[in-house]
């Protein structure tokens, strides 16, 4: 079959419509240069999903057919999945809307991010992010997509903190706008901070290179937890660019972290001024998995130490991390329903539901890490929902806590509830003092 008719077939399966019908709970997230964000419930799907709303003016410039289509051909853990588009009315507004419908990323986005820790994130997860976005920036490549507004704001954050690619075709618009109306150009959240030399003439058609240069930049603003050239105009962006000014070192050359050097080098060559110099993400990959393997088995941890910054009240918002071994929930908090505790002690004819199951792995993640003793007789007990090449990582990890961070890391993050519900089952079998302990 040729890649055309591939290709023709693809475009003929479109997303399917998101009406006023099957969304309900409205709420407004914010606004940027191309329109307005909502939230809402699916009633359908019964999850929260992202719409976004296209600004009155711009929409004629795109297909978002187009747009829903790229992005529904792009399954990729590190891309952000599309559901629809929609085609209604949002409440406050008066007149038909058009849009796009996405999983809602709970956690926003890197710039959200780095505004609320003022500042960079902890060190393993910044090697994440630069591994995850070059994963998804390879992904659409090697489907011959190119992304076009690769920046801060673009990466999206779920509930764990991994990285997601957005708006890889709404992208097409912000070049067309930057080299059409320069006045307006300080409305379009800074995308021309991202762009390469050579996109500034007026004639010059977005390739893969383009996208590579905005990664050198994207990372710089990853590791310094700031944005390139604050207070740039694009004038002055467009003449210095150019002449190869680039963002400054000043913060970088007081981190000492391990894996700096390999990441600075190759944000250089990224950036480089001649697009034939920047190397592919094929290429990147190679650097950035090796620094990620550095950090890995610390990811969790910081994962968490992130979270309960953003949430200090996180038992009572359902975000793990915050408790211990030896703290006990507030009392208005207890859930009769999910959890085991004194005040409600479960009977022997109620069964705890996979759902509650799964939840308590969650929530006790970094008690379990710390606590847990008989790791290999638990892993045994899961048998085939362990894999081969995970039983063996398990096996020649360091201790008990490296061991469950192992298998928190493979089996228990892929397979979902019910792995985590039969982890659960092993460590009540296994460890019951210690679920008792903390409430399970």
């Amino acid at each position: 079959m040729s890649r055309y008719v591939q290709e023709m077939e693809l475009r003929s399966h479109k997303p399917e419509p998101v009406g006023d019908a099957s969304l309900e709970k409205w709420e407004s997230l914010g606004q940027g240069g191309f329109g307005y964000v909502y939230k809402a419930r699916h009633k359908d799907l019964c999850i929260d999903v992202a719409i976004k709303i296209l600004r009155d003016g711009i929409s004629h410039l795109l297909s978002l057919q187009d747009e829903a289509f790229y992005m529904d051909i792009a399954p990729c853990d590190f891309v952000v999945r599309v559901y629809g588009t929609y085609q209604g009315c949002p409440p406050g507004l008066r007149s038909t809307q058009q849009g796009l419908v996405m999983a809602f990323m709970e956690r926003g986005s890197v710039e959200s991010l780095q505004k609320k820790l003022s500042g960079p994130p902890p060190w393993p997860l910044v090697c994440r992010w630069a591994h995850q976005v070059a994963q998804g920036m390879n992904f659409l490549h090697s489907r011959n997509i190119v992304h076009h507004d690769l920046k801060p704001s673009n990466v999206l954050l779920d509930g764990d903190l991994n990285a997601k690619l957005a708006d890889f075709g709404l992208s097409r618009v912000s070049t067309s706008v930057l080299n059409s109306n320069r006045e307006t150009t300080d409305g379009i959240e800074g995308s021309y901070k991202y762009m390469p030399p050579e996109a500034f003439e007026v004639s010059y058609e977005a390739n893969r290179s383009f996208d590579i240069y905005s990664y050198g930049i994207l990372l710089w603003s990853i590791i310094t937890g700031k944005e390139p050239y604050p207070s740039a105009s694009f004038a002055l962006v467009e003449i210095q660019i150019p002449k190869g000014v680039r963002p400054t070192f000043e913060s970088i050359d007081q981190m000492s972290e391990e894996g700096l050097k390999e990441l600075v080098e190759l944000m250089k060559k990224c950036w480089d001024g001649t697009p034939s110099e920047r190397p592919p993400f094929k290429n990147c990959l190679e650097v950035t998995e090796n620094v990620f393997l550095k950090y890995k088995m610390a990811i969790l941890d910081v994962v968490g130490q992130v979270l309960t910054k953003l949430s200090p009240t996180s038992y009572q918002s359902n975000t793990p991390w915050t408790r211990n071994v030896s703290q006990q929930p507030p009392e208005q908090s207890i859930d009769t329903v999910d959890t085991i505790t004194e005040r409600a002690p479960i009977r022997e004819s109620v069964r705890i539901t996979t759902k509650a199951k799964a939840k308590f792995v969650d929530d006790e993640r970094p008690s379990l890490i710390q606590c847990v003793a008989e790791v290999m007789a638990i892993t045994e007990e899961l048998r085939d929902m362990v894999s081969h090449e995970t039983y063996s990582k398990i096996t020649v990890a360091g201790t008990n806590q490296d061991k469950v961070r192992v298998l928190y890391l493979t089996a228990l993050h892929s397979g979902g509830e019910v792995v985590k519900a039969a982890f659960y089952d092993a460590l009540k079998k296994h460890e019951p003092r210690l679920v008792e302990r903390l409430g399970g």
